[in-house]
């Protein structure tokens, strides 16, 4: 006779055969990041964030942070950041990031290049040294350079961040939130921050023309925005109907794959390339 299988007969919390599979997957995944850090095997891959109004000019470009893996595959963000943002190799993914985001503007003083930062990066070490260095080399580099961070990284550290965004004034650094509208940021934390520009959360512009309700809350997001007078970037655009409603409704710049998806291959390398052939 066939047993029954009993919720009882099924192992719970951490002795699940699924638990076990995921907290390996995790392990694995955190190895292969640190394997990645210390032995430089990491790049930023840019995209290009165009100005809304023809002709589109590129307005600056978006480095995100890649690593490689034992077969030196390129792994994106995506994959590995959701399992290290709040643990200290997270931290050295913002050191190289800064590093080779800050190399790239010293090699050409034509871009400006966003790079994504957590709060938690404000008070560690390396990243300050890293960050000193290049503008003790260039102070000119701190006005193409754009820094950004997601609402949610801001809340957890709000009086150090205002306190890093006073002191980068003199170095002309713009800052800017990723993945607007995604949290709650309140009214008082926008007067009291140095934001220079928002870049509106994808999950409002992915298939925008087609939803009102996406579409109203946009608008408002933009008008709060043109209110504390920040510059406005709307972020995972492909379509041309998702772009076409975003320039109507009067964003600043838009970003994703309808413009260009991101390479590892610098894409003003690939201009320069262009207009010489």
């Amino acid at each position: 006779m066939k047993k029954r299988l009993h919720k009882a007969d099924i192992p719970e919390g951490g002795d699940s055969p699924l638990n076990a599979a995921v907290a390996r997957r995790d392990q694995s995944t955190m190895q292969m990041v640190e394997e990645a850090v210390k032995h430089n095997e990491c790049m930023l891959a840019f995209q290009p964030v165009v100005q809304s109004l023809p002709p589109q000019h590129v307005a600056f470009y978006e480095g995100f942070i890649r690593v490689l893996d034992a077969t030196k595959r390129v792994i994106p963000a995506r994959e590995f950041m959701p399992f290290v943002e709040d643990r200290e190799v997270g931290r050295e993914l913002d050191c190289v990031a800064l590093e080779h985001g800050l190399r790239a503007l010293s090699k050409n003083d034509k871009i400006r290049l966003s790079i994504n930062m957590s709060a938690r990066s404000i008070g560690y070490d390396r990243w300050g040294r890293v960050l000193q260095r290049f503008l003790k080399k260039d102070q000119s580099l701190g006005e193409r350079l754009i820094l950004e961070l997601t609402e949610d990284s801001i809340m957890t550290m709000p009086e150090i961040v205002l306190d890093f965004m006073g002191r980068m004034q003199e170095h002309a650094i713009a800052f800017a939130i990723d993945d607007f509208g995604a949290t709650n940021l309140g009214v008082r934390h926008f007067r009291d921050f140095f934001f220079d520009a928002v870049k509106i959360d994808g999950r409002y512009v992915r298939g925008i023309h087609a939803n009102y309700d996406q579409q109203a809350l946009t608008r408002s997001l933009l008008a709060f925005a043109r209110e504390m007078d920040m510059f406005t970037i709307a972020e995972s655009v492909e379509t041309p109907e998702d772009a076409a409603f975003l320039i109507s409704a009067g964003v600043d710049c838009l970003q994703g794959f309808l413009f260009g998806a991101p390479t590892v291959r610098p894409p003003w390398i690939e201009a320069d390339a262009r207009k010489m052939a």
